[in-house]
């Protein structure tokens, strides 16, 4: 019997993007489906630097995507970032427990085959394009999201 999981990523804080993804890399790990909804703000984490443009955007556009995280290692963290002195402390304190950072945690979803889908309005309201982003991800309306979630064994909000 197939277990299923589905994870709708709202927050675009790098504590909260490593929770989703422990949860994910480890479900998958119990052959666990695993589809992640990323949507506002949780799209911060599935955007690719090495891809963003500013070509075909509005004003308003180009703004939130020069003032906002490029991607997964951009992210702050939720509580005591204070101007990112806090995250740099917290990655100090994962790289001397040797846990890997958030980007390798993408990195094994990904290879893991996590499936990954952006809200269609989100992507549209916030200006980003499908090339902005990680190869894996579809970008769906919530209702294809949903529909896959109404049949999932867990759903979470993060």
């Amino acid at each position: 019997m197939n277990k299923k999981m589905n994870l709708l990523v709202f927050s675009g804080e790098y504590d909260k993007a490593m929770a989703a993804l422990i949860l994910a890399n480890s479900a998958r790990e119990l052959d666990v489906e695993v589809t992640m909804f990323f949507a506002f703000w949780g799209l911060f984490l599935v955007r690719d630097p090495e891809k963003l443009t500013d070509e075909d955007k509005t004003i308003y556009e180009k703004l939130l995507g020069h003032m906002t995280p490029k991607g997964p290692d951009d992210l702050p963290l939720s509580r005591m970032n204070y101007a990112g002195f806090g995250k740099k402390m917290l990655l100090t304190m994962m790289e001397d427990d040797d846990a890997p950072p958030l980007s390798a945690f993408l990195k094994g979803a990904r290879k893991k085959n996590v499936k990954f889908y952006a809200c269609k309005l989100s992507v549209e309201v916030m200006g980003f394009q499908q090339e902005e982003f990680i190869p894996e991800l579809e970008i769906v309306e919530a209702k294809t999201y949903l529909k896959e979630a109404l049949e999932a064994d867990m759903q979470l909000f993060i």
